[in-house]
């Protein structure tokens, strides 16, 4: 049974009071939420903020994705040449069990081949 229209919690001809809120407090609440373990909604209640408007904080901070879910490893990239070999250049493509996919361009050594896919195979 519902209890709201039991409590009141406006005085009576009072218009709501939007709250303001600084960058930097809106950036540690957000920082909160990123801790290991941490929930969103007790994050919220324990700064009195609607759960809803923190979700809206970490999205405009670029957090995304739930809580406590594993964060990619990203690895640095660098793109050189063209994107396609040419064909009498030569690749080679292995297909991991994982459904990832190396590809080699160009003339490969053998033995740094072999390195790499040794070390593919333990993991």
């Amino acid at each position: 049974m519902s209890t709201s229209s039991e409590v009141d919690t406006m005085e009576a001809g009072a218009a709501p009071v939007r709250r303001r809120w600084p960058e930097d407090v809106k950036r540690r609440i957000v920082e909160e939420t990123l801790l290991p373990g941490a929930s969103v909604s007790i994050v919220a209640r324990r700064h009195d903020v609607n759960a809803n408007q923190l979700f809206k904080w970490r999205r405009h901070y670029g957090v995304s994705g739930s809580v406590g879910a594993r964060r990619a490893d990203l690895l640095p990239v660098q793109v050189t040449g063209s994107p396609r070999p040419e064909p009498s250049a030569g690749m080679i493509e292995v297909e991991l069990a994982n459904g990832h996919r190396l590809r080699l361009c160009g003339q490969v050594d053998a033995a740094v081949l072999r390195q790499v896919l040794d070390a593919l195979a333990v993991r």
